[in-house]
């Protein structure tokens, strides 16, 4: 390789012999999407020095292993791809990036991320979602993802979920405005009797009561 004449805005190079290389495209949603499965914060710029080249020995393994799947595409396996690609990012975000887990997952339990997604599905769908659902999500079976995020979160799906469903409750009924027929519905529950039994058990006095001795500053200590 013999290298050009440079400006001040760019190296050429002259390439005068047959040279091969891999090009990864790293989009900056697929750091995101590995700092957020690995609970630690998102990273904001890689550590390198531009024009100075690295030899990565470890990366230059991975793209080995693609060369086969890019030769003949037509029968690659998209799933094995999937992997390698995943190994590339996390390594380049864990090298170059600096991340780190900020907490591990409970012995047995859901990884943070499984339990990020779990939670969110169920905030999504507070008129109720299948534990088969968030256990697919999670990867899961329905039996191993019950136990898993039992164990995490010290409650069974449901019982997060019904929690859920007072505490937006409770911040629609802050409000003052809304019938508690609607925030019924909109929480989840089938008809405002039905809001008024759990939000009573759970909370101790009823949404109505409840909404009143707030207005008045005299809300009654709920149990602990």
């Amino acid at each position: 390789m013999a290298r050009a004449p440079s400006s001040r805005s760019a190296e050429v190079f002259l390439l005068n012999k047959p040279y091969h290389s891999l090009y990864f495209y790293l989009p900056r949603a697929a750091l995101d999407a590995i700092a957020d499965e690995a609970n630690a914060p998102r990273i904001r710029d890689l550590s390198y020095k531009p024009g100075v080249g690295v030899n990565d020995v470890t990366i230059s393994t991975l793209g080995s292993l693609l060369l086969p799947a890019l030769r003949h595409p037509d029968q690659a396996n998209p799933l094995f791809v999937d992997h390698v690609m995943q190994a590339v990012v996390v390594h380049i975000a864990q090298t170059y990036g600096g991340m780190r887990p900020v907490s591990r997952p409970v012995r047995g339990g859901l990884a943070p991320w499984q339990e990020r997604r779990a939670k969110e599905m169920i905030d999504a769908n507070l008129g109720g979602v299948l534990v088969e659902e968030l256990a697919r999500e999670c990867r899961f079976s329905r039996n191993h993802f019950s136990r898993a995020f039992s164990r995490s979160v010290g409650m069974a799906p449901h019982q997060w979920l019904m929690q859920r469903r007072i505490e937006v409750a409770k911040e629609m009924l802050r409000d003052g405005r809304l019938p508690v027929s609607d925030v019924a519905a909109a929480c989840g529950f089938s008809n405002q009797s039905h809001l008024t039994h759990f939000f009573t058990r759970m909370v101790g006095v009823g949404p109505g009561a409840w909404r009143r001795a707030r207005q008045s500053q005299l809300c009654p200590q709920e149990p602990t």
